[in-house]
């Protein structure tokens, strides 16, 4: 038996549905396809980012709020792993032509709001964002990274920065079909910079990643579980939603107070 149509992900409506509604609230999940580790797939970034713009987008669309999810853009910034077998590069300036692209659409057709979950750390939309707000003032354009919605350290011991604790844990709940066996994971030691002030973080630079992880992953995954994954996700998507549905009953003319 086939499942039914949610109205809110663009991907399974219809024009039949799509034409008498008026949205005020797009989604668009963000990822990337990267390696992660020896353990998870890929598409993890893309799997993070659609499941949690779907499952906020879903308590939203319940509360009778008109948010619209978006196909995931399933390609990112990954200048730093250009050594590494098939993780494909999106560069910035590609993100700027196709979220253009894509807000003048919204521009368009009275779309005011676009929010982009982004699940990939090397994504950076802010300056993005800048430059599109001249060229479409009409439209509100902003991005969350959802793995910085909620405090990771009081749900995993030691979160990591890449396919890590945190990482494994949640694709444990969303896909453990294609998360392999933790015996299989390497360790996502990481090498830092020599560099006092790359090292501590308040001088900026890409890394690069073969250099820096002999498996790709940054955080150990062996305290990893789906119940993990499953208590931090219901809280992050909770508040998400949270944000959405606050976002689409806001007038634009009334953001500040």
């Amino acid at each position: 038996m086939e499942s039914k149509i949610r109205p809110y992900i663009l991907a399974e409506t219809n024009w039949k549905f799509v034409k008498n509604e008026n949205f005020k609230v797009a989604v668009l999940p963000w990822g990337a396809t990267e390696a992660h580790n020896y353990h998870l797939p890929y598409a993890t970034d893309n799997f993070q980012a659609t499941y949690i713009a779907e499952e906020a987008a879903k308590i939203v669309w319940e509360n009778n709020e008109k948010v619209i999810v978006l196909p995931t853009i399933p390609f990112g910034v990954n200048t730093g792993q250009m050594d590494i077998s098939l993780c494909i590069n999106m560069n910035p300036s590609t993100q700027y032509a196709i979220l253009k692209d894509i807000v003048q659409v919204l521009n368009n057709q009275n779309i005011e709001k676009l929010v982009i979950v982004n699940s990939h750390g090397g994504n950076n939309f802010k300056q993005i964002i800048r430059e599109l707000s001249l060229e479409f003032p009409k439209v509100f354009i902003c991005s969350l990274n959802w793995w910085q919605v909620e405090n990771a350290n009081k749900y995993f011991e030691t979160p990591g920065d890449h396919a890590g604790e945190l990482e494994t844990s949640v694709m444990l709940h969303i896909k453990p079909n294609l998360t392999l066996s933790l015996e299989q994971a390497g360790n996502g030691n990481e090498k830092k910079f020599k560099i006092v002030g790359l090292r501590e973080g308040w001088v900026s630079a890409q890394r690069q990643w073969g250099k820096i992880s002999n498996d790709t992953g940054v955080g150990n995954p062996q305290k990893a579980t789906k119940e993990k994954g499953a208590k931090f996700l219901k809280i992050v998507t909770q508040k998400v939603a949270n944000f959405l549905e606050e976002l689409s009953k806001t007038d634009l003319d009334k953001m500040y107070e």
